[in-house]
């Protein structure tokens, strides 16, 4: 299986490039963009000021964050020493988005790092000439972030979290080969969802799979969708949402306890009650997202001209839940030699 995820893995990048649509935050009033707002402090002693807005907590975006803090470690960055800080988590509420946004270009940050892409949103429509690097973002072209992936134009850039969705599905028919219909569950809010959903469709059409969509718009409406699919599906798929993602325990609770399978887009969501994912590592995505803030921070890159960064498909995991595979009496030996089983490790 991890053979083919290379070529799997970047076909899915190709076709969300073709999906992309123009638009994004826009340059400085001068026609430029923006560059930070000081020098790196290892050279003038001076401390560097930034501010985190990350848009929920559940542990693949708390990984991101925890990889962008020990890279900017890694190159000599403490917090408290000749680094401030700010972090702020919106807990997944959009008009929380706004008021960090708000505080942070306020606040006159040298850098932002945003997690996730309606945080990312929030704080782009604040500013145009803060650099913002954002992680956790499916694809910044569609979300409007900037002018394109290859070449952003624009004060953001960062690191995209694009799934190994064929792969996934792959998953999905090798652990349930009697799998017809496929419930795909994403919230119809978040733009790196919709992008995901779409493929999703592509490929279950390529597969022979029949598909229903099932979203939700808030937390109040996951229980009751992931009831209404029971006897109408016979496996679940729910992409990097981040709204799933926080309420993942919510879905398997009612899934699971209905022998439904659900086949997930990160780990954390495996941990969650999810069957099984091959996803990405979400600690590896915000490091690169650090090692791109000390190039901008250290050696004044302009953040307009550095391309939207992938993680390897060397840096995917292949992750199983043994305790929901039990629950719902899936069989997990195709694939047990080479999965982590996230259950086992608690």
């Amino acid at each position: 299986m991890k053979k083919k995820v290379l070529a799997v893995f970047a076909a899915a990048v190709m076709t969300v490039g073709l999906l992309a649509s123009c638009g994004g935050n826009g340059g400085t009033d001068d026609g430029t963009t923006a560059q930070a707002g000081s020098a790196a402090s290892g050279e003038t002693g001076e401390t560097v000021k930034i501010g985190v807005i990350q848009q929920a907590e559940h542990p693949a975006l708390d990984s991101a964050y925890e990889g962008f803090l020990d890279a900017l470690k890694e190159a000599g960055y403490e917090d408290g020493v000749n680094m401030e800080l700010d972090y702020n988590n919106a807990q997944g509420d959009t008009s929380n988005c706004e008021t960090i946004a708000t505080k942070l270009v306020n606040d006159q940050s040298d850098l932002i790092l945003a997690i996730a892409t309606p945080a990312a949103q929030a704080v782009a429509g604040k500013t145009t000439e803060i650099p913002i690097l954002a992680t956790a973002v499916t694809d910044f072209e569609v979300a409007g972030l900037v002018d394109s992936n290859d070449a952003p134009g624009t004060n953001v850039s960062g690191t995209s979290d694009m799934n190994p969705i064929e792969e996934q599905l792959s998953l999905l028919q090798e652990l349930l080969p009697d799998a017809k219909k496929i419930g795909i569950m994403y919230c119809s809010s978040e733009d790196n969802s919709i992008v995901q959903a779409d493929l999703a469709k592509s490929i279950c059409e390529e597969k022979g799979l029949e598909y229903e969509e099932y979203t939700v718009s808030d937390s109040s409406m996951i229980q009751s969708v992931a009831e209404s699919m029971i006897g109408k599906v016979d496996a679940v798929y729910i992409p990097t949402d981040n709204l799933l993602a926080e309420a993942m325990a919510t879905v398997t609770m009612v899934t699971n306890a209905n022998g439904l399978p659900c086949i997930v887009g990160e780990e954390g969501m495996v941990e969650n009650g999810g069957l099984a994912t091959y996803g990405i590592d979400y600690y590896v995505l915000g490091q690169m997202a650090g090692e791109m803030a000390v190039q901008i921070l250290q050696d004044g890159a302009d953040i307009s001209s550095m391309p939207v960064q992938y993680i390897s498909a060397s840096d995917c995991t292949l992750a199983v839940n043994s305790d929901a595979a039990s629950e719902l009496g899936v069989s997990l030996d195709a694939v047990k030699d080479e999965a982590k089983d996230v259950a086992a490790e608690e």
